[in-house]
């Protein structure tokens, strides 16, 4: 099985509503929440963007259980560390290093075609589930998605809700992780 992820960053330190908390705890039980999943799916691969939260972990996850990783970000590393990783609580920066240098060496880092900074996130969202469903093609496998959030939309330019709708539309089967 194929998996295309996305879901919610950390907090930040004065986040309200909460969606999801900075909290080890918190932390710990989505990580937990992650591996149960791919394991019940029987996950041979997973494709997901690299931001801290939702992503990181999944990534740690799938590296743990030996999956493949393919990596997609809106543009070069060092640009998303700083606008994705280490602009929230927590060590995520050296998560990150290690992720991305593992998918960067098995050569599964796609850096996204050049996109206006308004939709750069939008559309990547979008590659990672064509780059799922290219996957899942060439190694004659099933997709489906998986949604990591507090289960409640923020309204208008929410793109982790947007992920789900854009999975449903391409076919995918959803699952959503909860995050409290």
């Amino acid at each position: 099985m194929i998996v295309a992820l996305a879901g919610r960053r950390v907090d930040t330190k004065d986040q309200v509503p909460p969606r999801f908390p900075s909290a080890a705890d918190s932390v710990d039980l989505v990580r937990r929440r992650i591996r149960e999943k791919l394991l019940a799916l029987q996950a041979s691969a997973l494709v997901s963007s690299a931001a801290c939260g939702a992503d990181l972990l999944a990534l740690a996850e799938a590296s743990e259980l030996g999956l493949r990783r393919r990596v997609v970000l809106p543009f070069d590393r060092d640009r998303f560390r700083v606008s994705s990783v280490t602009d929230r609580p927590g060590e995520w920066g050296p998560l990150y290093d290690a992720m991305l240098n593992e998918v960067q060496a098995a050569g599964d880092l796609v850096i996204a075609p050049s996109a206006p900074e308004d939709t750069a996130y939008l559309e990547t969202n979008h590659i990672i589930i064509k780059e799922a469903l290219w996957l899942g093609e060439a190694l004659q496998e099933e997709c489906v998605a998986i949604r990591v959030w507090e289960g409640k939309t923020r309204g208008e330019g929410d793109l982790t809700e947007e992920f789900g709708e854009y999975a449903r539309k391409r076919g995918l089967g959803l699952f959503d992780i909860l995050t409290q």
